[in-house]
């Protein structure tokens, strides 16, 4: 069963009285916005995204909530920007903080507003919120009594479920100063159950520095904020959310969602959604955060993938098990020959959960029919791309073996951007091709019998009265079987004399779009 489907049984099973009432089913996720968001990111957005349309496609009522975070601290510094600048603001709440760029009201917009574009772009449909809206609003404020007034309870649960251990003198809260705007350098030494007594000093944490200020203040109202733990408990309770999941990490024994659940239960009187945990989204290999760069970032994906190739790889694999995707490989080909396989299967009339990962792969706008169309492979729009002596769509329609339509030129026309995309941007050397002019130095490196072979090649093919890819693949082969090389000899000699690389693109197709008497000259190594 597609995965998206199982979570989506579940959410019914447990919330049968809530749909039976009318009243939305509420799914929930949220993002920092504490620098470039990395597309790894986007694997918990897509499954709350999924799981939510999947829940729509059923007929239900459903609300998908998405929280910039802008209430955080700023607790490390992205690489990007510069150390001195960004150092006197560590502490402090991220949407009181400059923007790096002009344009944006702070921080936390510059940074949030890219990945709000990547979520429209990819079609996820989420209503987009800031977390400081929620503390500002007031709506946490019954929540942060509680949990002033049941501290003690707080430290109980903390130290019950992750061994944590509190000082008693701890409160789960933290204001933000009154003369220096910090968060993190603040301690609340006293609460008389309206107002918090506090100080603000250096010695509070020691990455955040205080200005030394002791006050007393409301702690309502968007002067104050829960710790990580507390806040997604309380963020449960002040959105009604009925399904919300996390990383692996958050999941683990003692880690912070089982946390979260407890005070959700026992000092907020509430029950904690539904949630399971989203593996890792790797690139290369590697777990990159927003803050360390180096990865690529969800704008950059999304500009290089179009919207339902990029849900297809974020969909097409179980929530509990790891996306590793390397741009840089041939990872992208290869997702679009799946994207094919997939498309052709659909086609065929098979309905299953293939055809579940197809359909949603695709914006709501563009579901239907889905209308058949040829699918040229990407990576031989990739080649023909750098091909300026090819005419890109008579060489699709030889593909295809029959005149393009207008559904196909649009999509030979989309693969061919996004094909330059990749070329421009991440695809390894290997994957760039360009007919040479002359014999390339590196021919000298061939053997006798390889050059034999392609001597041999050049009179058969002078035979030939039309060239065309079949033919030719198959005098390829016969001459291969003559030569007694091996594959990787024989093909190598034929891309090195043309592309200077031992390696290129199905070769009976590629000799077949030049023309004849270069193609003769060149095998037999003559200018």
């Amino acid at each position: 069963m597609f995965w998206a489907d199982t979570i989506a049984d579940e959410v019914e099973r447990r919330y049968e009285d809530r749909i039976k009432a009318g009243l939305p089913l509420v799914v929930r996720d949220e993002k920092t916005a504490s620098g470039r968001v990395h597309v790894g990111s986007l694997r918990s957005a897509s499954m709350h995204a999924i799981v939510a349309d999947v829940l729509r496609s059923r007929g239900h009522n459903v609300k998908f909530l998405f929280e910039i975070n802008d209430f955080d601290p700023m607790d490390g510094i992205p690489s990007y920007l510069d150390t001195e600048t960004y150092e006197k603001y560590m502490g402090v709440p991220l949407c009181n903080i400059p923007s790096p760029e002009p344009g944006f009201d702070n921080f936390a917009e510059y940074y949030g507003q890219e990945y709000v574009k990547v979520l429209d772009k990819v079609g996820f449909g989420a209503q987009v919120y800031r977390a400081s809206e929620l503390y500002r609003s007031g709506v946490m404020n019954d929540m942060i009594k509680k949990a002033l007034e049941r501290r003690a309870l707080v430290r109980d649960i903390y130290f019950r479920i992750s061994r944590s251990e509190k000082p008693e003198d701890w409160y789960p809260l933290n204001v933000i100063c009154e003369n220096c705007g910090n968060l993190s350098a603040t301690k609340i030494t006293g609460f008389d159950g309206e107002l918090v007594d506090y100080t603000c000093s250096s010695d509070t944490i020691a990455w955040a520095k205080g200005c030394g200020h002791t006050g007393r203040m409301s702690p309502y109202n968007g002067n104050a904020k829960f710790p990580w733990k507390l806040d997604w408990a309380a963020k449960f309770v002040a959105q009604e959310v009925n399904f919300e999941g996390g990383g692996k990490d958050h999941y683990t024994k003692g880690g912070s969602r089982q946390v979260a659940e407890a005070i959700c239960r026992e000092i907020f009187d509430h029950e904690p959604p539904y949630g399971v945990f989203n593996e890792f989204f790797l690139v290369g290999g590697k777990k990159m955060s927003s803050s360390k760069g180096g990865a690529a970032t969800a704008g950059e994906m999304a500009d290089t993938l179009p919207p339902h190739i990029l849900r297809l790889l974020l969909l097409r694999t179980p929530i509990n098990r790891q996306i590793d995707f390397d741009p840089d490989s041939d990872a992208i080909p290869v997702l679009y020959d799946l994207y094919d396989k997939l498309a052709e299967k659909y086609w065929s009339g098979i309905r299953d959960d293939d055809s579940q990962v197809f359909t949603f792969s695709h914006l709501i706008d563009e579901r239907g029919e889905f209308p058949v169309r040829y699918l040229p492979r990407f990576s031989q729009v990739a080649f023909l791309v750098q091909m300026p002596h090819m005419n890109i769509y008579e060489e699709v329609a030889k593909l295809k073996e029959g005149e393009l339509t207008d559904l196909d030129v649009a999509e030979l026309d989309e693969r061919a951007v996004y094909a330059r995309r990749w070329l421009r941007e991440y695809a390894d050397d290997k994957f760039i091709f360009s007919l040479q002019e002359n014999v390339p130095e590196s021919a000298t490196s061939l053997t006798d019998a390889q050059r034999a072979a392609l001597i041999s090649l050049a009179d058969k093919v002078s035979a030939l009265e039309t060239i065309d890819g079949q033919s030719l693949h198959e005098l390829i082969h016969e001459v291969k079987g003559e030569s007694g090389l091996t594959p990787q000899e024989f093909f190598g000699g034929i891309y090195t004399v043309f592309l200077g690389k031992t390696s290129g693109p199905k070769v009976g197709w590629f000799l077949s779009t030049l023309d004849k008497d270069f193609l003769l000259k060149r095998l037999k190594s003559e200018e």
